[in-house]
């Protein structure tokens, strides 16, 4: 019998998850305001009160470029690179006319820039990463010094794969600039509701 996939319980390896938002894509953006996503609002609110001036952002897990559309609103100028595994969100994320460059590859593998980011954004994929240090690594080869990388993650699966102390294990790279409490996540979601919550992070390369 072929288990249901599930936003909640994983929706499989990155082939599926590939082909779940392609699929999902064109619906994607009015699917997430019914269930009162506001990850990107907020996450750009806390970055408002940390940073006053983005210049470059590294948007990854991208999609269809519900986090550029907010952080747009705030810092006008900003130039931003989306990352997504999804061609049919990234071509939506194209006619949005939000980013400069879009790569179609997993954020787990390593994106050939040609210059350092002062922001890189992970805004509601964090669930989809299954080698973290690898990520974390990642980052810190894109991040210029004081530059800072902004993520959401659930609360069930952070205390699953012990994050604090991944987060610990960067520190010679990586800061704590921001924590925030535990905030609903998808509430008009059935099967998320006020059950499964996230938290906001915002680690500064040092």
């Amino acid at each position: 019998m072929t288990k249901k996939k599930s936003l909640l319980n994983g929706i499989g390896n990155q082939s599926m998850t590939e082909k779940y938002y392609d699929d999902w894509a064109l619906n994607y953006d009015l699917t997430l305001k019914k269930w009162n996503y506001k990850a990107p609002k907020k996450a750009v609110k806390i970055l408002s009160k940390i940073k006053k001036k983005l210049n470059f952002n590294l948007d990854l897990a991208c999609g269809t470029g519900m986090f550029a559309e907010e952080i747009k609103k705030k810092y006008k100028n900003i130039i931003i690179d989306g990352c997504d595994i999804s061609s049919q969100s990234l071509k939506i994320a194209k006619q949005k006319k939000l980013y400069r460059k879009l790569f179609k590859k997993s954020f787990e593998k390593k994106i050939q820039i040609t210059s350092k980011y002062d922001l890189i954004s992970m805004i509601g994929s964090m669930t989809y990463c299954k080698k973290p240090g690898v990520l974390f690594s990642l980052i810190c080869s894109y991040l210029k010094k004081n530059g800072v990388f902004i993520f959401t993650h659930r609360i069930d699966l952070w205390e699953k794969q012990n994050f604090d102390k991944l987060i610990q294990e960067f520190t010679t790279y990586l800061k704590i600039e921001y924590r925030s409490r535990p905030l609903n996540y998808l509430p008009e979601n059935i099967d998320f509701s006020n059950k499964v919550k996230i938290r906001i992070m915002v680690l500064k390369k040092v």
